[in-house]
């Protein structure tokens, strides 16, 4: 915020006091006032009490209020004006989290000139559960004023981007969604759209500021003396949570419970610790938890506790951060048995302490963390008997085997910090800022990892990317050079190249003149062309007979509507309404997406301008990615592309793959360069750095 000369734009936190805008420590601070209703209906009201539930899967069942729903829409319309009235031409807002889902839209509609990003931390749910909300279409349409939508998990995304489909019927092509732009996001008005990119973007911490804390000796002394203050268990096991009913704390008492009661733990030697941090207490559900919560425990000590061991050592209160990374250290065994949770960074701070390689961590695969903590032992909290054995495994887990583990979730942790979140983010967000001529220093260095890699695939989309754009398809070809630069690749051990192109292969075939060893994919991935001259599509019988009635439902009606016009795809067929009148291009686009919903609903369709393309066969360029990195047997690929449609390759890229953007515009891409110029520079850069490693 410091480096960005940013406001910070939020709630102090007191009710019905107003401030004024102020700075500290180097960011302008942006009070926005609440009173005691907005607190009552709108905080714990729509928010938590309405939406949380909802978003954690109705783990406890949800409220739907008029009142509460019309508070939120009066408190996310404050925040959206105290936003717009701070940020400066063309500014980038983040707007963070389930109670704001509003304000992306709202800041839209009033400052088009702003970059705005959303952020959601708490799961987003399957569309079943997330339809029950009555003002389902009214959030939707609230986020999809933002430019990027991150979330915490692969599914998450993919939850939020099928509500769009089912509610909205929009486009959605893997990471992206075209939102028209017309009157009131309806499509057709105008028949122009607006990318939306709905991706994860797992959320982390600052690895090295607890790795440091924990390096400190005072720290590391008073680690000690937990353990000592507790009995010095054999094994001391450790929770910490928020008191809330996602979070699984019940399970975890009633597993360890159980555990003590059939004699596969003793008390003498093992001692749980639960931190249980106080959490919105107005609230009944969480009043009502509170008191299992305590009763459990009191009943398990009761049950199992001895003069000079205690089985649970529970604490309802919350602790300083070097109080917590003492625990962390003091603690050998981490339960984590949320229910349903969005990332838990407790999870990773826990690892990130641990530089004595030690520890065990039993994770919930309910909770975000387990997408990238593979190494911790996964656990269905629901599975009481399940638990109970990863909990002694735990527990019985020979040193060895815990360090290997240990190390192997440290990497995952320091790689993907919050740094690196933030900067994915953002990067995603901001990247259409103007583009500098020639190869930027960091892409540079990335190339030189690249070109060092045994087996590489070099993966090219075509037209604005090999080919400036032109007005005429047919007349696209390569920049002068990109010819040779991709024949001196080919000429190279351990590299191929491949075209991926959203045009009919016999379309590429003929603008590209490719050489007979590069790779094709064409029409999104539907045709692929490999070191063979056929050209694999493979329909099935089902898909050839669905062909059939696209032709027979399309031919009807541009028989009948003057202007439009049937394009022939190889797995789908095109309608072009672009010489017809506004309204009849409305109207049969109209009635094609009826009549085929009803006959053919399991067709992927993809909106343009003026055009409606329907598909028998979902593929996208990154399942066209996906197919050459298994044939080619690449252990690095590096993918360039300039359009919407190469999101979804860039969104396949691993890790250590290398994705360029061309051009303008928000990307997944990690790099960006200005045009098809810079592409065959950054193609001939790969070649001569592969070719003097070989040297």
């Amino acid at each position: 915020m410091r480096a960005s000369n940013g406001a910070w734009v939020g709630w102090p936190g007191v009710a019905d006091r107003s401030f004024a805008p102020f700075d500290n420590d180097g960011i302008s601070l942006v009070p926005v006032r609440l009173n005691e209703e907005d607190i009552e209906d709108y905080y714990e009201g729509f928010s938590n009490d309405t939406l949380w539930p909802l978003y954690h899967d109705v783990i406890a069942p949800p409220s739907y209020h008029r009142e509460t729903w019309d508070a939120y829409v009066r408190v996310n319309r404050r925040f959206a004006a105290a936003a717009a009235a701070v940020a400066a031409p063309g500014a980038t807002v983040w707007v963070h989290d389930y109670q704001l889902q509003l304000v992306p839209r709202l800041l839209r509609e009033a400052r088009p000139d702003l970059v705005i990003g959303f952020f959601n931390h708490i799961p987003f749910p399957p569309y079943g559960i997330y339809a029950q909300l009555p003002w389902r279409k009214q959030i939707l349409h609230g986020l999809l004023g933002a430019d990027v939508i991150g979330f915490q998990r692969v599914a998450d995304a993919g939850n939020f981007s099928q509500a769009v489909r089912r509610l909205y019927g929009y486009a959605t092509r893997g990471v992206v969604i075209d939102v028209p732009t017309g009157d009131n996001g309806q499509s057709g008005q105008t028949g122009e759209t607006r990318r939306v990119i709905a991706k994860h973007f797992p959320i982390s911490i600052d690895a090295a500021a607890y790795e440091e804390l924990a390096r400190r000796p005072d720290i590391q002394a008073r680690a000690r003396q937990i353990r000592e203050d507790l009995g010095n268990p054999k094994t001391l096991m450790l929770g910490v949570d928020r008191l809330d009913y996602t979070k699984g704390i019940g399970h975890r008492i009633k597993a360890f419970g159980e555990l003590l009661a059939d004699g596969r733990l003793s008390v003498e030697d093992v001692t749980l610790v639960q931190i249980a941090s106080p959490s919105r207490e107005r609230v009944s559900t969480y009043m009502a938890l509170r008191d299992e919560i305590e009763l459990a425990v009191g009943r398990l000590n009761g049950d199992f506790s001895t003069i000079s061991h205690t089985a649970i050592s529970y604490h309802h209160h919350s602790y300083p951060r070097e109080e917590m990374v003492a625990m962390y250290l003091a603690a050998d065994v981490m339960l984590v048995t949320a229910l349903r949770d969005g990332m838990n960074l407790v999870a990773k701070e826990y690892v990130a302490v641990r530089f004595d390689a030690d520890g065990v961590l039993v994770l919930s695969e309910f909770a975000g963390a387990a997408d990238e903590l593979k190494q911790a032992i996964l656990i269905n909290p629901h599975d009481i008997d399940g638990t109970k054995d990863a909990i002694v495994r735990a527990v019985e887990m020979p040193r060895r085997e815990r360090a290997r583990r240990m190390r192997s979730l440290r990497r995952k942790v320091a790689e993907n910090d919050v740094a690196a979140w933030s900067a994915s983010f953002l990067r995603a967000l901001t990247g259409g800022a103007a583009v500098a001529a020639g190869i930027p220093d960091d892409l540079d260095l990335a190339l030189q990892s690249l070109a060092g890699a045994e087996n590489v695939l070099i993966a090219l989309d075509f037209d604005g990317t090999l080919a400036p754009h032109v007005d005429h398809p047919e007349d696209a070809r390569a920049i002068t050079g990109t010819r040779e630069a991709v024949q001196a690749l080919l000429d190279l051990p351990g590299v191929r190249v491949a075209f991926v192109s959203g045009r009919a292969l016999v379309s590429l075939q003929h603008v590209a003149q490719p050489q007979s060893s590069v790779l094709l994919t064409g029409s999104h991935g539907i045709e692929v062309q490999l070191d063979t001259p056929e050209i694999e599509l493979n329909l099935v019988s089902s898909e050839l007979e669905q062909l059939d009635t696209l032709a027979r439902v399309l031919t009807s009606i541009s028989g009948s509507i003057a202007g439009t016009t049937i394009e022939r795809k190889p797995a789908g067929l095109a309608l072009h309404t672009r010489l017809a009148t506004e309204k009849d291009g409305q109207t049969a686009q109209r009635e094609a997406r009826e009549q085929l919903t009803d006959q053919l609903p399991g067709l992927t369709v993809r909106e343009g301008k003026n055009v409606l393309e329907f598909s028998v066969r979902s593929s996208t360029k990154g399942d066209a990615l996906e197919k050459l990195r298994e044939y080619t047997g690449a252990d690095r690929v590096f993918y360039a592309g300039d359009d919407v449609t190469d999101e979804d390759a860039f969104a396949a890229l691993r890790d250590d793959d290398l994705g360029l953007k061309i051009g303008q515009g928000a990307t997944l891409a990690g790099y960006r360069v200005r045009s098809p110029k810079e592409v065959t520079q950054v193609l001939v850069r790969i070649a001569a750095l592969r070719a003097g490693l070989a040297l």
